[in-house]
């Protein structure tokens, strides 16, 4: 495949991808018909550890342009470029575009009660049908509630409202734009209607003049501005949310889903539906192709293993087979299923348990959780999953216990992407589409981003997965 992290040389069109994630930007220089990476740079972020998780939007300029720096000459050759961000956050800009305060970013949940206030209110079914999700603490309608609570005089400076990746696509074509991707994540942008609600916008004091116009498949944000570390009057896709850029980067089609195995372990899958699922485990978001892209998120991943591993006196791959365990290491609660109360649950433990088979039961554990997310996600297009292998990728992938735990559990081959920084990756798809005209889709199979090792499957192990069935109404009723 193309994208393989090797430096190279191209005598053709060459786009830019940027990832402007919780932590970091990184970018990409690709090769527009072979999607070889031909030089990549990054700069880190500071995030806030106070009261919540924020940001200065300038830090987030100020590491793109060091970014693009480091690749060189490319970012000077470059015919297009598309932002990447992290979802959900607040951006609060005065007249002229400079920001009023920090940013709130998506993993700042001091906003829980308004969204708690905001759901009962209209009614989970309200939402779902509308807006094709139920708002957590994560979402940026709950955020600006916070502000306009906490902080009115900040809310009253306001002059726009953007999301992270609206906030840099701005500052390179000087265009207030998003995309439905990212738009779909607010908590204000009507999924049935693909409009904002003027109605609701109003009841939170907020006009819908000062949100980004929203960009549909094919549309650009504009031309990249003069006096720039890139080329001038190169293309501006319209960028995306972080995950709706890691489908684009995949190609992935109706049926075929992705597991993610992170800090939290996230799944996802295009679908032809529209979702609109009012228990909230699913997020109905928009993909950045103008389809649909439902998602669910479990908090216990790779994080809440390595807790295990790390009580136990083990390495993280130190698991035994066998026994009799069922562990659901919900330790920080649990977001699917929906047990915000929830602490981890340790059953079946005899005499001839061993260290390596609790380990391997944590594992269990989690991967049957978000093995029941994927369900969810995929019955949105009626449950009938595509027969080629699962998509794993984030930090997880490259683990042996994780791979084999997740086809154990459930009885399909798996492929692991040789392509890394999935959401700069999918940006580039994006940016050219936007400069060919082609289908992202068609991009992302001619640059082969999939290609990597199938696992293939192993028998389902149906005890295990018995004994898991029948330990979560225990954790269901702790409070």
């Amino acid at each position: 495949m193309g994208q393989n992290g090797a430096l190279g040389a191209s005598s053709g069109a060459v786009v830019l991808g940027v990832d402007s994630s919780t932590q970091s930007t990184k970018v990409l220089a690709v090769d527009v018909e072979t999607g070889a990476v031909l030089a990549s740079g990054q700069a880190r972020h500071t995030v806030s550890t106070g009261a919540g998780r924020e940001t200065d939007p300038e830090v987030w300029w100020t590491a793109l342009q060091d970014a693009l720096s480091q690749t060189g000459e490319w970012a000077a050759r470059a015919e297009a470029v598309s932002v990447g961000g992290q979802q959900h956050g607040l951006v609060v800009l005065d007249a002229e575009g400079a920001p009023v305060r920090p940013a709130m970013l998506w993993n700042d949940v001091r906003s829980a009660p308004q969204a708690a206030a905001l759901v009962e209110k209209y009614g989970a079914e309200h939402w779902a049908q509308r807006f094709g999700s139920v708002p957590g603490a994560s979402f940026t309608v709950t955020k600006w509630a916070w502000l306009a609570e906490h902080e009115p005089e900040a809310a009253a400076a306001a002059k726009a409202v953007r999301l992270p990746h609206d906030f840099l696509t701005e500052r390179l074509s000087g265009a207030g734009v998003t995309d439905r991707g990212d738009a779909s994540g607010t908590g204000w942008w009507r999924s049935d209607t693909e409009s904002y609600d003027e109605e609701l916008l109003g009841s939170l004091g907020l006009s819908a003049g000062l949100l980004p116009t929203v960009l549909g498949p094919g549309e650009t944000a504009g031309q990249v501005r003069e006096g720039l570390p890139l080329r001038a009057g190169a293309i501006v896709a319209p960028g995306t949310g972080d995950n709706a850029a890691a489908a684009l980067g995949l190609g992935l089609t109706p049926g075929r889903a992705a597991l993610s195995l992170g800090t939290s372990g996230t799944v996802y899958a295009v679908s032809r539906q529209r979702p609109t699922d009012p228990s909230g485990v699913v997020a109905g978001f928009a993909s950045a192709d103008g389809g649909w892209l439902p998602l669910a998120c479990t908090l216990n991943c790779t994080l809440a293993v390595d807790k295990v591993a790390a009580l136990l006196g083990r390495e993280r791959e130190d698991v035994e087979p066998g026994g009799s365990v069922a562990f659901l290491p919900f330790l920080d609660g649990e977001r699917t299923p929906n047990l915000p109360y929830a602490s981890g649950l340790l059953s079946g433990l005899r005499h001839d348990t061993t260290a390596g088979q609790v380990l391997q039961g944590a594992y269990d554990g989690a991967v049957y959780a978000l093995l029941g997310a994927l369900d969810e996600v995929l019955a949105v297009d009626g449950g009938a999953p595509s027969d080629e292998p699962l998509l794993v990728i984030g930090g997880g992938s490259r683990g042996t216990a994780w791979l084999e735990t997740v086809r154990r559990l459930s009885g399909r081959a798996v492929q692991v992407p040789d392509a890394g920084e999935l959401v700069a990756l999918g940006a580039a798809v994006q940016a050219a589409a936007a400069l060919t005209g082609e289908a992202p889709a068609a991009i992302a199979a001619r640059w082969n981003t999939t290609s990597g090792r199938v696992h293939a499957a192993l028998p389902l192990d149906d005890a295990t997965r018995t004994r898991l069935a029948a330990a979560m109404p225990l954790a269901a009723q702790q409070r």
